[in-house]
């Protein structure tokens, strides 16, 4: 946590919402870096990580209370992949945590006075592919293939000392297994958010059985949904709330649709700020939003729930 409250995250999810940033790639791109290269938003840590810390700044400064870490795909795999050793490896992935908690800190010197927390993201396995599998999962894994996987930047990233564990954009309800198994023991606190196509998984499961796997975890403190249709959450997050009687986290996208074989969004934004409020009706306690929203859309957000 940073130095500016000793107050953690699930207590201030047991007394009201907080409210997610939005979109880092968009962010990025809207400020001129490239990223099309298969590391995305990663590649920065080693070669522009003033610009990260930069795009994190933004979100807290819209009303943001939590930044998710540019982790999402720094893996030790897709790393190595360019030639870059374990060690340093870990080193990026440990500072994707810092440069968010540098961002938190300017903010308050700025003059937030609310508390910011910083949490790591973890991508699926698809992510490091860099091939669109994450919208799909089934990758022809084991459960057990899938944890090992993780674990170990699960550890660094749990190291550098996060607020929470962003589990986000799980297509698959056995890759979600994964992640629970590799979260046991670390002392974080995860929230454990899944893709979804209407009332199911990428992978096709339902979302009954898939938000029951988090039911009984105890390091599991919300548990929702992210990536997907702002059509698809109200649905979600009346299960997610019903089943497992956590809190709920929900950030969609915009409304429009990621074409992976084309690397380009397709259709027309139908996110808007003024649906927020119903899901907190039905549950949501963590609320922003991912690909295509940005700071302006993360303001409306935090006016609405702090008005409403």
């Amino acid at each position: 946590m940073t130095s500016h409250t000793s107050r953690s995250l699930p207590d201030a999810l047991a007394a009201g919402t907080v409210v997610l940033d939005g979109g880092l790639s968009n962010q990025l791109a809207s400020a001129g870096h490239d990223l099309s290269d298969e590391l995305w938003s990663a590649r920065l840590l080693a070669d522009r990580p003033e610009a990260l810390t930069e795009a994190h700044l933004a979100y807290f400064e819209a009303g943001a209370d939590v930044a998710i870490t540019a982790s999402y795909q720094a893996t030790f795999e897709g790393f190595a992949e360019r030639g870059v050793s374990p060690g340093r490896a870990a080193e990026l992935i440990a500072l994707s945590v810092g440069l968010a908690r540098e961002a938190a800190r300017q903010a308050h010197a700025g003059g937030a006075d609310r508390p910011l927390w910083v949490a790591a993201s973890v991508g699926p396995y698809g992510a490091m592919l860099a091939d669109g599998s994450e919208y799909r999962g089934r990758y022809g894994l084991t459960v057990s293939e899938l944890e090992r996987f993780h674990r170990p930047r699960l550890e660094v990233l749990a190291a550098a000392a996060p607020d929470v564990l962003a589990l986000e954009t799980v297509p698959d309800a056995d890759e979600a297994e994964a992640l629970l198994r590799a979260v046991r023991g670390l002392g974080v606190p995860a929230w454990l958010s899944y893709s979804v196509d209407g009332d199911r998984t990428r992978a096709g499961q339902p979302l009954e059985e898939a938000f029951a796997l988090a039911a009984d975890a105890d390091e599991i403190v919300a548990v929702g949904v992210n990536c997907c249709a702002p059509a698809d959450v109200d649905r979600a997050v009346e299960t997610a709330a019903r089943v497992t009687g956590k809190p709920v986290v929900v950030y969609p996208n915009s409304g429009e649709t990621w074409d992976a074989d084309r690397r380009a969004w397709d259709g027309r934004a139908t996110f808007t700020s003024a649906e927020v409020t119903g899901w907190r009706r039905s549950g949501a306690r963590l609320i922003g939003g991912c690909c295509r929203v940005g700071p302006d859309a993360v303001a409306g957000i935090a006016r609405a729930l702090r008005t409403g």
